[in-house]
């Protein structure tokens, strides 16, 4: 397989479903090697036809020896191989017997040195796999940070060396992958953190293990996927009017930054909400009706302004450009005493990490790791160091709904959790997350659950960014690009 797979595992999981794979389903140890390494190989020939020289890096696990059977392959195919053993000598049986294929090959196994490693050719990284809990250890760091010295393509072998497979953060130094084949599984720190972008191109092959081997182990966690979601959607029949679609507000747009809640008012409405209106300062009232004039548009100065406006909406959307000023502060306390469902997003979520309390039912938050490490009272780093523990966290100190932003999106409740694994560097730019929160309250606004707004708008979200990339770069993405996109998706 090398589509997207749609359930991600951890190393234990994946350890459940390959044991029930040799003892139930009687499919040993060595045949898988024996195909792991067929898979790689068919992988590496692929993307890298006829390499001048192939230096493959051996841990003494399992991990090792589908390096040492691929490094086997390679050799009676004609190609110039070289095999590093790094940490020692192979340890499992498994291992063991792929070193001593490797030898009767003719192949030479040597210790690794890092002053014999060649700038030409591909790595094949066969190190650490799944095995690896923490930073490297000093004899696979070397090897690592060798191996990202030369800037050659390298091949990863189920997860890039000193990446953490279940978290996805890389402790230490980390493999730079250029492709990475899992197997059997698709292990979940390979979609979010430091692993997404170390991975590379990323690929799985089940190895023919039967469908009934995975019953082992139910998997971490699913990734979204857009086809199935779209069904969440309200239909629009044909006697339809726009009552039948919800009323969502919107409030923010401080001085100086009313083109936030411009950007997530249009997205409430590119959304399918029936009515959209944007509480927001007054100079930019006249900007808002001159792009959109479909959005209806209030102009507050003080939370008496905004506190007639709160019986009318079916959900709100509190954040874009509201700044932490006494303006921010005052429009943050008035909503919070309404019970509609709402998206809390940018500087609404600041503001909630100073004065944390209760959120209404339904709602959303949608941090980035920064928003997330503020209103958890940690650093960015703890967050990005495990992104599923931070996100169920989240979830149980607001009781809502939770969008952690970032490389691999989690969509999270206290006890469930999903990974968006569309999306693009591009996106790293001013107005998409206005653009997020925009939708998800046009969501929420048209009846979903925050648990649906918020894994299909996460969804559309990202998937329409790949689609605005493709046509305009990601180095020039803007926030609004992503408006056309979303109506190639929505019915």
């Amino acid at each position: 397989m090398t589509s997207l797979p749609l359930s991600l595992y951890t190393a234990a999981q994946s350890r459940a479903v390959d044991r029930c794979a040799i003892e139930t389903h009687g499919l040993p140890g060595p045949l898988l090697m024996a195909r792991a390494a067929r898979a790689a190989f068919d992988l590496l020939l692929h993307r890298a036809p006829e390499p001048p020289l192939l230096q493959v890096l051996c841990g003494p696990g399992n991990n090792g020896g589908d390096g040492l059977l691929l490094a086997a392959l390679a050799h009676g195919r004609g190609i110039a191989v070289r095999v590093w053993l790094v940490g020692g000598e192979p340890r499992s049986e498994d291992a063991c017997a792929a070193a001593d294929k490797a030898r009767s090959a003719g192949l030479v196994l040597q210790a690794f040195d890092a002053e014999q490693l060649e700038a030409q050719g591909v790595v094949v990284d066969a190190m650490l796999g799944t095995g690896i809990n923490g930073a490297p250890r000093p004899a696979f760091a070397e090897a690592i940070d060798a191996v990202n010295a030369l800037g050659l393509p390298v091949l990863a072998l189920d997860v890039p060396s000193g990446v953490n497979s279940d978290t996805g953060h890389a402790e230490g130094p980390a493999i730079r992958a250029t492709w990475t084949i899992s197997f059997i599984t698709a292990k979940a720190g390979l979609f979010t953190g430091d692993g997404a972008v170390l991975a590379g191109e990323r690929t799985l092959n089940d190895l023919a293990v039967p469908l009934e081997a995975y019953s082992a182990a139910a998997p971490a966690l699913e990734v979204l996927d857009l086809d199935t979601l779209a069904a969440v959607l309200p239909a629009r029949a044909a006697g339809s009017h726009k009552g039948d679609f919800g009323r969502c507000l919107l409030v923010g747009g401080d001085e100086g930054m009313g083109g936030a809640i411009v950007l997530a008012a249009e997205a409430a409405l590119r959304t399918g909400v029936g009515l959209a209106r944007a509480a927001t300062r007054a100079a930019h009232i006249a900007p808002l009706l001159a792009r959109r004039p479909e959005c209806m548009a209030a102009a507050v100065d003080h939370r008496n302004d905004l506190q007639p406006l709160l019986d009318w909406p079916s959900a709100i959307v509190i954040g874009p450009g509201l700044g932490q000023a006494p303006w921010g502060e005052q429009m943050l306390h008035a909503v919070r005493t309404c019970a509609r469902p709402m998206v809390i997003d940018a500087d609404a979520l600041n503001l909630l990490a100073v004065n944390p309390g209760p959120l209404p039912d339904g709602s959303i938050i949608t941090p980035h790791p920064g928003e997330a490490a503020r209103l958890l009272g940690c650093s960015t780093a703890e967050i990005q160091a495990d992104r599923f523990a931070a996100a169920t966290a989240l979830a149980q100190r607001f009781n809502t709904v939770v969008v952690l932003k970032g490389q691999g999106t989690l969509v999270a409740t206290v006890d469930r959790s999903m990974l968006c694994a569309a999306g693009n560097p591009g996106m790293a730019s001013g107005g998409m997350g206005d653009v997020l929160s925009g939708m998800l309250g046009g969501l929420l606004a048209q009846g979903l659950s925050a648990w649906d707004a918020a894994r299909l708008g996460t969804s559309l979200h990202s998937e329409a960014a790949d689609i605005a990339a493709m046509q305009h770069g990601q180095a020039g993405l803007l926030a609004s690009d992503l408006f056309a996109a979303l109506a190639e998706l929505l019915p």
